[in-house]
């Protein structure tokens, strides 16, 4: 194989390897789109502080945007990440529950939060398991454990495996992915 065809092979390779990396989630998206019906989904409501069926919500890119701000959706829905110690909730420290910016879904209580260094808003566990899903996340060449919204699957963060007792877990969220909601006293 000559020079030429050498460096075309790897740039093709290198080229689907990141379309692979990048494109997953975004298909995932169009094929629940294309869905119909109303799907019910298991839900823990903070309010009601019990379970709760709720609707999956299903929309399509053109209503994300017109609904979320450019960095909400950069974020949310394109799986961005919001530059460190830049988030406005990174150091609330009121009482309340944290929600996804996006649906209104409940993912974490401000009793999970910790201070992880990190410049990001950090939890040890999720408001409860239904709330928050996990899926593989291999783009920039790693394999990381994205974490989304279970109700309108928005992109929160990432979930590591260095975090306090008692899960050893540190989700590590966006500010932006979040909305504080601070229960009447």
């Amino acid at each position: 194989m000559n020079r030429r065809k050498a460096l075309i092979f790897i740039t093709t390779q290198v080229g689907f390897l990141w379309l692979t990396a990048n494109g997953f989630s975004a298909s995932k998206h169009k094929m629940e789109k294309n869905m119909t019906g109303s799907t019910k989904i298991k839900l823990y409501s903070a309010q009601k502080s019990d379970f709760i069926f709720s609707d999956k919500i299903i929309k399509s890119d053109a209503e994300w945007e017109k609904q979320l701000t450019s960095e909400q959706y950069r974020v949310l829905r394109k799986e961005g990440t919001e530059r460190a110690f830049t988030g406005d909730l990174l150091k609330n420290k009121k009482q309340g529950v944290y929600r996804c910016a996006a649906c209104g879904n409940d993912l974490y209580h401000s009793e999970h939060k910790f201070d992880s260094g990190t410049g990001w808003p950090s939890y040890y566990q999720a408001i409860a398991k239904e709330n928050v899903s996990i899926r593989e996340d291999k783009s920039f060449f790693m394999t990381r454990n994205e974490l989304i919204c279970s109700r309108c699957d928005s992109h929160l963060g990432h979930v590591f495996n260095d975090g306090p007792q008692p899960t050893g877990e540190r989700h590590c969220i966006n500010s932006v992915s979040l909305d504080f909601y601070q229960p009447n006293n």
